[in-house]
């Protein structure tokens, strides 16, 4: 085994890394940004956020070349994106938008899935007595608005905490028995041919549950 490298005694005259800022102050540091990007655009900012398209960085350097120091934007932008609220925002599977509120193009499954388990985690953290049953809430609807199968949802959750894993489970067993009982019921549906209410009550189902059917599945037919 080589020793050429060898560890430099505590007392070099090295500099030291530069110590970490905690989280506090980043938010300190990055609030007067923050308050500046929610009095511009207080409908990505503001009481409600939603998800950022992915270069959003550039175009508000390119809309406020003047407004902005770039690595203070970065930075403001690295604390909005990790803050619970947006995590809440990407758990959701709301679409990301630009700086005109447009919605742009959808999150990815494994982002929203990342999301809706480092909110677990940071429940779980403050001992929130409600953090599994929201799991399994969040990730019922992550796998719903993915529209992937258990293989590729699985793949893409890799090798999750047990806990996760086993909700994870339980959640794809139960979405598998809502898509498979959709889709007998979308078939009897077609083949009807009848309005929403007509068929709810020729099948005796409630129109309420015909609707949400529909809706799952992308259809307009209410």
């Amino acid at each position: 085994m080589s020793t050429e490298v060898a560890t430099a005694p505590e007392s070099a005259t090295a500099p030291a890394a530069p110590a970490k800022k905690s989280r506090n102050a980043r938010q300190a540091q990055a609030m007067p940004v923050l308050e500046k990007l929610f009095a511009l655009y207080p409908g990505l900012f503001g009481a409600e956020f939603l998800p950022l398209k992915r270069g959003i960085f550039q175009d508000l350097m390119q809309a406020h070349p003047d407004a902005f120091d770039k690595a203070a934007l970065k930075e403001a932008l690295s604390v909005h994106t990790r803050s619970t609220r947006y995590l809440q925002a990407m758990a959701s599977a709301k679409p990301r938008h630009d700086l005109q509120m447009q919605a742009v193009e959808p999150v990815a499954p494994e982002h929203v899935y990342s999301a809706v388990v480092e909110l677990y985690r940071r429940r779980q953290m403050r001992k929130q007595p409600d953090a599994l049953s929201r799991l399994q809430r969040e990730l019922s609807h992550a796998v719903q608005a993915s529209g992937l199968g258990r293989t590729d949802y699985l793949a893409l959750a890799g090798t999750p905490e047990p806990e996760v894993a086993a909700a994870l489970e339980e959640v794809l067993g139960q979405v598998e028995r809502v898509r498979a009982k959709d889709a007998a019921l979308l078939q009897a549906f077609d083949a009807a041919g009848k309005s929403v209410m007509e068929f709810a009550f020729a099948y005796g189902v409630p129109a309420t549950q015909v609707r949400s059917m529909l809706k799952r599945n992308g259809r307009n037919d209410a």
